[in-house]
């Protein structure tokens, strides 16, 4: 395969504050410094992006030194937290903007779908914009009409197809805006989370089409997603961005476990100072922390993914009576959807606490995609209240995302509910 698409030391900086504000002595300095052969001044100073901290410098840098290359056929995902730079990126690879520094080299069409209604006049119907569209892209208006029928039936928009497009929902507008990018054949799509806003019927199908153009026609797709699944099912690599940088490149599913890998200090769940508890008190449930397939810390998981969440507990006085571990999975509506009970399954829970800590491990999370509530109990002998050593509710929010739960290459819908494996015959 060849190179299709290549980004050499991208970087992207932008001015914060007023727009417009200082920019005729900045542009001056700029001029007079190119004059004297000098590097742009404003390039030396500007801060990282984090947009939750506060800004030390007028510039930011929402792009920095951006390397990779993209082969034919291939579909690579840009992953990272918002404001990590990926529509940026997008816009710079779209030529919608330019980079401040580095260079894109490109062969063949690009098409994009960055936003909701991207490239389309309002005032125009959708069939004018179907060919105001290939138009752009250079194609031929013969070229335009064999496709404008597969078009308009795979947007699911035949009966307002002649209507102005400004009377189109935001759903209706991105439907037809994938089907024109992806059917006028581009050599490169460029996809942004656009896709989010149709309906779950509309994304399966698109992301069908996406599979359709890479694996068939042999086309470049690049795609922008927080739904980690489609990435993980669409994707043949991916890489991560964060505060505008590159910091992980390679393999789709090693690149969605480094994104949702996290720092254990700032991100383990730290309960054992909660007041909202009850119990005597021996033992305290002190801390959660959850580990994927590679033992690394995440904070969130996929569903149908191994998952492997660890209780660590502070022990006051050691107990010889027989304790009793349990918890209970509720959804936001504080609904019970999973209990476990060790005495139901004839686990004895006192050595794995007196080394002081117990592993709950799911090989296949059978829970659809959504935040759940962990409710745990610790008590002596009977699972009574009066025997309770330390009940918490509501003790940790585990956020479950979206996945292939049954490996067909469909992502499951997101309803807070457990999946439950059976078969149709």
């Amino acid at each position: 395969m060849s190179v299709i698409l290549k980004a050499e030391n991208i970087s992207k900086q932008y001015r914060l504050g007023i727009v417009g504000t200082g920019t005729i002595s900045h542009d001056l300095n700029r001029w007079w410094a190119g004059i004297r052969g000098k590097e742009d001044p404003y390039l030396k100073v500007g801060s990282v992006n984090n947009r939750s901290t506060k800004a030390d410098s007028d510039y930011v840098w929402a792009l920095r030194d951006i390397n990779f290359e993209v082969q034919q056929g291939e579909v690579l995902g840009i992953i990272g937290k918002n404001g990590a730079g990926k529509s940026t990126l997008l816009k710079i690879l779209s030529r919608v903007t330019i980079p401040t520094t580095g260079e894109i080299k490109t062969k063949g069409r690009i098409a994009s779908l960055l936003e909701v209604g991207t490239g389309f006049h309002p005032e125009l119907t959708g069939r004018e914009n179907i060919y105001l569209n290939g138009a752009i892209l250079g194609m031929s208006k013969a070229e335009i009409r064999a496709k404008e029928e597969e078009i308009i039936q795979f947007s699911g928009c035949e009966r307002y197809v002649d209507t102005p497009v400004k009377r189109y929902s935001s759903g209706m507008r991105v439907r037809l805006a994938f089907a024109v990018a992806a059917f006028l054949e581009p050599d490169i799509l460029v996809i942004d989370e656009v896709l989010a806003v149709g309906d779950a019927e509309f994304q399966k199908k698109a992301i069908g089409k996406m599979q359709d153009i890479s694996q068939g026609d042999g086309r470049t797709v690049l795609f922008v997603s927080h739904n980690m699944a489609a990435v993980k099912s669409l994707c043949t690599r991916a890489i991560v961005l964060e505060h505008g940088k590159t910091v992980f490149e390679g393999d789709t599913d090693a690149a969605v476990d480094f994104y949702l890998k996290v720092n254990e200090e700032s991100k383990s769940s730290y309960i054992g100072t909660r007041k909202e508890r009850s119990g005597s008190g021996e033992i305290t449930i002190d801390k959660i922390l959850l580990f994927n397939k590679s033992n690394a810390l995440v904070n969130s998981v996929l569903s149908g993914d191994f998952l492997k969440m660890r209780v660590e507990f502070k022990i006051k006085t050691y107990i010889s009576e027989r304790l009793i571990f349990g918890f209970s999975i509720n959804d936001y509506h504080n609904v019970m959807k999973v209990m476990m009970v060790s005495d139901e399954m004839e686990v004895d829970v006192n050595s794995l606490i007196q080394r002081g800590y117990i592993d709950i491990c799911f090989n296949r999370l059978a829970l659809r995609g959504g935040d759940y509530n962990f409710q745990f109990i610790l008590s002596k002998n009977t699972t009574a209240e009066r025997d309770h050593v330390d009940y918490i509710d509501r003790a940790f929010r585990l956020n479950v995302l979206p996945g292939d739960f049954f490996n067909i290459g469909k992502v499951n819908r997101k309803y807070n509910a457990l999946i439950v494996p059976c078969e149709f015959k």
